[in-house]
C-alpha cells in the first residue's frame, strides 16, 4: 500500500514539476549538445554502456546538462541516484546519504550515484569528509559546478575524479529541445495547440544564452499564460515571450553583425577615453551573455595596441581581470572587468609600439634574406670566429650609453626609425 501510494506522489510531483524537469531526457541518445564527451564510441560513453562507473566532475555552464546526466549514468548503470546541493545541504546531510548509500551496497548489493550540485560551494573540510567514501567505493560522486574545479575542488578529490567539461549548448540543439517539449504530450506541452512564429522562437533561443532550462521555462510560462482562441489555438507572440523572459531582449547575436558592433562599440569608447561609454556597452554584453573571455581578450589586446608605453600598467590591469575572470567566474567577474574597461579609458594613449611592429613587420617581409651583420652573430665555434663573427661588438653593460652606440639594424635599414613615440 506503501508502495502505491509512494508512486502516486512520485506521478503527481512529475505532473506539477516544471517543464525544463519533465523533459530531461532519459537517455544519450536524446541529450544533445555534449556529443563530443557522450556521442558514440567516446570513452565516457563506452564505459557507461560497459558499466564501468567512477567519479566524475562536470563542469559547464548552467542549463548544459549537467545533472541531467548524472541521472542519465545512474540509470543506465542500474544505481540509485540520490541528489544533494551543495547550497543547502551540510555534514549531517551528506553523513545521512552516506548511510543510505552503505546500507544499500550492503543489504541489496546495489551501488549509489552521489550527485552534489555546485560542489564548488563546500569548503575543504566539507569536502573531505566524503573523500574516504569515494575512496572506498561507497559512493560514486558525480560534482557539477560552473566554476573550474581547478580551483574550487580539492586537489585529492580531482586526482579520484575525471573532470569532463560540458559546452554551452548551442542555438540548434535549443530548438531542438524546445521542438520536442511542443510536440510531447505526455511530458511537454503537447496537449496545448501552440502556435509560434520563427521570430518569437528565436527570441527565446537567442535570449537562453545556451540554458536549456531557461528556454524551456519560457516557453512554459509563454504557452500557459496565452488564451485559446475560438479554435484552441494559442498564438505566441513576441511581447509574450519578452514578458516570459522577465525582460525585453536586448539584439545581441553573437555570430551576427550587432555582435560586431557592440563589441566595436565598446573598443572606441575605451580607445576614446569614454569610461561611461566603455560601461554602457559593456553592460550590453554582459546582460547579452557574452562570453566574458572575449571581452578580457580584447582588452588585453587593446591595453597594447592603444595605451602601450603610455601607461604600461595598462596591459598588467588588463591582464589581471583576464585572469580574474578564470579564477573569479560570472557574475562577479564583472566587477573585475568594469574595473579593468575604466582604467584603460581613463589611461594616456600611445600606438606607437602597434604602428612600429607593423611597419617593422612590412620591412621584414620585404627584406626576408638580409643578413645578420657580423657583429651581432654569436660566434659559438672556431670557425664562425675566424669569419667575424661577434667582431667588434660592444657588449653594452662594458659601456656608458653613448660609448656603446652601434647599429643594430641590417646595413639595408640602417638609421631606419619603427618606434617614434609623441613626445609631449
Amino acid at each position: 500500500m506503501a508502495d502505491l501510494f509512494d508512486k502516486k506522489r512520485e506521478e503527481i510531483l512529475r505532473r506539477e514539476a516544471p517543464l525544463a524537469d519533465r523533459m530531461r531526457p532519459e537517455s544519450l541518445d536524446d541529450f544533445y549538445g555534449q556529443e563530443e564527451m557522450v556521442g558514440p564510441k567516446s570513452v565516457l560513453r563506452l564505459a557507461i554502456e560497459n558499466d564501468e562507473l567512477f567519479s566524475m566532475i562536470f563542469w559547464g555552464p548552467p542549463g548544459s546538462g549537467k545533472t541531467t546526466l548524472a541521472r542519465i549514468i545512474a540509470r543506465m548503470t542500474r544505481s540509485v541516484f540520490e541528489q544533494i546541493s551543495a547550497v543547502a545541504a551540510g555534514i549531517g546531510e551528506l553523513r545521512a546519504a552516506v548511510k543510505k548509500a552503505e546500507d544499500r551496497l550492503k543489504f541489496q548489493s546495489q551501488r549509489t550515484v552521489l550527485f552534489v550540485d555546485e560542489i564548488h560551494r563546500w569548503n575543504k573540510a566539507q569536502q573531505d569528509a566524503f573523500l574516504p567514501y569515494v575512496e572506498n567505493g561507497t559512493i560514486t560522486l558525480i560534482g557539477a559546478t560552473t566554476e573550474n574545479p581547478s580551483f574550487e575542488v580539492i586537489s585529492a578529490l580531482l586526482s579520484r575524479s575525471r573532470v569532463y567539461v560540458l559546452k554551452r549548448l548551442e542555438p540548434e540543439h535549443i530548438g531542438k529541445i524546445l521542438k520536442q517539449a511542443l510536440q510531447d504530450k505526455k511530458r511537454g506541452l503537447g496537449q496545448y495547440k501552440v502556435k509560434i512564429g520563427k521570430t518569437a522562437l528565436d527570441l527565446i533561443i537567442g535570449a537562453s544564452n545556451g540554458d536549456a532550462r531557461t528556454a524551456l521555462n519560457a516557453i512554459e510560462i509563454a504557452v500557459k499564460s496565452t488564451s485559446p482562441d475560438k479554435q484552441g489555438f494559442r498564438h505566441i507572440q513576441k511581447k509574450t515571450v519578452e514578458d516570459a523572459l522577465q525582460h525585453k531582449w536586448l539584439m545581441y547575436d553573437k555570430k551576427g553583425e550587432e555582435h560586431y558592433n557592440v563589441i566595436s562599440a565598446f573598443i572606441k569608447s575605451l580607445r576614446g577615453s569614454s569610461p561611461d561609454g566603455a560601461l554602457y556597452w559593456l553592460a550590453r554584453m554582459i546582460e547579452a551573455g557574452e562570453n566574458p573571455r572575449f571581452i578580457a581578450r580584447r582588452m588585453v589586446i587593446l591595453a597594447s595596441e592603444d595605451i602601450g608605453m603610455a601607461d604600461s600598467r595598462a596591459l598588467l590591469i588588463a591582464n589581471a581581470a583576464a585572469q580574474a575572470v578564470e579564477f573569479i567566474g560570472f557574475p562577479e567577474a564583472q566587477l573585475n572587468l568594469a574595473h579593468a574597461a575604466v582604467y584603460l579609458a581613463e589611461a594616456s594613449k600611445s600606438n606607437a609600439s602597434y604602428v612600429g611592429i607593423l611597419e617593422a613587420r612590412k620591412d621584414a617581409k620585404e627584406q626576408l634574406n638580409v643578413p645578420v651583420p657580423l657583429h651581432l652573430r654569436n660566434a659559438v665555434t672556431d670557425l664562425m670566429k675566424d669569419l667575424d663573427y661577434g667582431k667588434d661588438y660592444k657588449y653594452s653593460h662594458d659601456y656608458t650609453p653613448e660609448e656603446g652606440k652601434q647599429e643594430y639594424l641590417p646595413e639595408e635599414l640602417k638609421g631606419k626609425k619603427y618606434y617614434q613615440p609623441k613626445r609631449k
